[in-house]
């Protein structure tokens, strides 16, 4: 069978492991993942990165420095996982979702004006496939009327929007090392911070609500709980292994955007046939190859493809089922204005194994037998 995913491993990763084990320090904020911090905030330009347990915990800490609280409304994609709505509901705020672009499949810039209330306090965008939203629109929105802006850049490390890496634009990004991810520490994230006014909260609420970063740097003789906070320090463990991958960052790119050419140029005959629909980039955005899709006529071909695959010991995916139509989407939150593409298009999209490594023969048996099945339609 070929996998949908295999974790990437470059093969220092045990090295660092073993390194982190024999300075006997294991647990968070050691040299592993200052390491990483630094690193990250070096190849994007944020004020301040800091390594978190999960994406999740990152959007959660988001959430928490902009002071989110009960019957705020926060606007956001319904088309998305579901720890982007996660964080905010955990503090009482209301989930407005919006529609999406059929090209992208990123939040619809246009729709997320008329789903401001006064309840509002911040937008979500989720660059899907490391494909960037429209950020300008989005900016100027958040401007005029005074609003948080937190990336949902789980999917976007090393993808870019006019030069800017995804995750540095809004008040805060969020970035994913999931195994399902282009870089892994297995279970992982980073919280990005653009304004360095918030990266003495951050650190505190990352440090179980206390101020012990700063007594570790030798800013006050002492630490105590200043804050309400949480442990989101991840392991030296995890930290080192990501490490191992950071430092072969631009191999693991170049190997997975190599994967993804090869998938568009393979079939760009079936959709100039009409069969089948290719990702869409827009000018100024610059991709990671997260992921490639395809978008099937409709449910029913989608369905027929993914089986036919799996007969061909080929492991295709659908994606999110929309939010909204969640029992939970439905208690925490409502769509604003028409769902016209969400649930339509979220129906039709199937993913194609995409993973550093993937080899020229699975990669030439995926395109044969998806060509084989649309040949015999």
């Amino acid at each position: 069978m070929i996998p949908f995913n295999v974790p990437p491993c470059v093969g220092t990763e045990i090295n660092y492991i073993t390194d982190a084990i024999s300075k006997h320090k294991i647990c968070g904020d050691g040299e592993y993942t200052k390491k990483c911090n630094a690193w990250f905030e070096e190849k994007t330009g944020a004020k301040k990165v800091l390594l978190t347990t999960s994406c999740t915990h990152a959007t959660e800490m988001a959430a928490l420095l902009c002071d989110i609280k009960p019957g705020d409304e926060v606007i956001m994609p319904s088309f998305t996982f579901v720890s982007t709505a996660d964080a905010f509901v955990l503090r009482g705020a209301t989930v407005v979702f919006v529609d999406i672009r059929p090209d992208t499949m990123n939040i619809d810039e246009t729709k997320i004006e008329a789903a401001i209330t006064d309840k509002t306090v911040a937008i979500v965008p989720v660059h899907y496939a490391g494909v960037a939203c429209e950020m300008d629109t989005i900016m100027d929105i958040a401007k005029r009327h005074n609003l948080k802006v937190v990336e949902d850049a789980a999917q976007g490390v090393m993808s870019t929007y006019h030069g800017k890496a995804l995750g540095t634009i809004g008040d805060f990004g969020a970035y994913s090392f999931h195994e399902t991810k282009n870089y892994s520490m297995g279970e992982g994230g980073a919280l990005l911070i653009n304004d360095e006014a918030n990266t003495e909260m951050a650190e505190i609420i990352r440090e179980k609500g206390t101020n012990r970063a700063k007594f570790f740097r030798g800013q006050i003789d002492k630490y105590t709980w200043v804050e309400a906070g949480s442990s989101y320090l991840p392991s030296e463990l995890n930290a080192a292994y990501l490490y191992g991958q950071l430092e072969k960052a631009q191999e693991i790119f170049d190997d997975r955007m190599n994967s993804w050419n090869k998938y568009y140029d393979a079939f760009k005959e079936l959709a100039d046939a009409g069969k089948v629909e290719l990702p869409t980039v827009p000018e100024g955005c610059e991709h990671n190859a997260h992921m490639f899709y395809l978008k099937c006529k409709d449910l029913e071909e989608r369905t027929a493809l993914i089986s036919y695959a799996k007969e061909n010991d080929i492991l295709m995916v659908f994606h999110y089922i929309p939010l909204h139509s969640a029992p939970a989407g439905k208690k925490y939150g409502r769509f604003a204005g028409e769902d016209v593409y969400t649930t339509k298009e979220s129906e039709r999209l199937v993913r194609l194994p995409l993973y550093y490594g993937l080899t020229d023969e699975d990669h030439a048996k995926v395109v044969k037998v998806v060509k084989d099945f649309y040949n015999g339609r």
